[in-house]
């Protein structure tokens, strides 16, 4: 069983806009890297149970690129998305209103190949990105 990493961030937003930002592709593009040396040119997602996303990382320098794939499990509008990764990992985002802002916290397994400390920081790193493009 793989360790589980969490992540949170509150946006000050309401919850219709951080929704939206967070699940289309032309909102994804803008803010789903970790650093500004990364960019996220092309998102795909069939936001429904059983549908597919593929969000396309690249190095702004073209070096290294990959697409992060992934199937929905569980889709609750304003609330909650659940998906499993292709190597297995499970995946999920909650979204939470608290007062005018939300909280928006993903649980995620641990790969095996970086340490946790490595992984959340990248994964917090692109929350961060997320939290400024969401409130700007």
């Amino acid at each position: 069983m793989s360790k589980k990493i969490t992540i949170q961030a509150r946006i000050a937003a309401p919850i219709q806009s951080v929704w939206s930002k967070w699940t289309s592709p032309e909102h994804i593009t803008k803010w789903n890297f970790a650093s500004q040396d990364w960019h996220c040119p092309n998102a795909t997602l069939d936001l429904k149970k059983g549908g597919k996303a593929s969000l396309r990382m690249e190095a702004k320098d073209g070096s290294f690129g990959f697409d992060f794939a992934y199937t929905f499990t569980d889709v609750i509008t304003h609330q909650l998305i659940s998906y499993v990764m292709e190597d297995g990992r499970t995946a999920t985002t909650t979204f939470t209103p608290v007062g005018k802002q939300v909280e928006v916290q993903t649980i995620f397994d641990a790969e095996g190949t970086h340490s946790i400390d490595m992984q959340r920081s990248g994964w917090q790193a692109i929350l961060d990105n997320f939290k400024r493009y969401a409130e700007s």
